[in-house]
């Protein structure tokens, strides 16, 4: 395959394993995480009050914890940033996530989150996976659920 062709083919492959994240958490697949991320992948969202570790220490939270207080959410990427080099990849992927919850009051109420996904990525013989990733907030807007406390270093 040639060289310009070989690029598009591995951009793509990365945007669906970005994809697939989305759909992971935005369908509570947790198992399905384990196409996106290798094993001893090094995870970091403690900027949003999250773990750091690797792909269990993030299924774990993921699904004991992060998404507990909430009843439905979306996770919208924009503006992917990719760089190849090879078998390797860095890449920044923004994330709009729109949380929706029950307030005190019985009404639903939606926190929404500003961030972006500083990533690294290798090709392995399954494909594309992230080896790496850190979250960085940039913003959140609305209510936090009365169990989740709201980040110090967002607005």
């Amino acid at each position: 395959m040639d060289e310009e062709l070989r690029e598009l083919v591995d951009r793509r492959a990365i945007d669906d394993l970005l994809l697939r994240y989305s759909t992971a958490l935005d369908t509570r697949q947790w198992d399905l995480l384990d196409q996106v991320f290798t094993a001893d992948a090094q995870i970091d969202y403690a900027t949003s009050g999250g773990i750091k570790g690797n792909l269990e220490d993030l299924k774990r939270w993921f699904s004991e914890e992060a998404f507990i207080p909430f009843t439905s959410w979306q996770h919208h990427l924009t503006n992917m940033a990719v760089e190849l080099d090879g078998d390797v990849a860095t890449g920044r992927t923004s994330v709009y996530n729109p949380l929706a919850f029950i307030g005190e009051d019985g009404a639903t109420a939606v926190l929404h989150v500003g961030a972006w996904y500083d990533d690294r990525f290798a090709r392995t013989p399954d494909g594309w996976r992230i080896i790496g990733r850190s979250l960085g907030m940039a913003w959140t807007d609305g209510p936090f659920p009365a169990t989740v406390p709201a980040l110090p270093d967002t607005p």
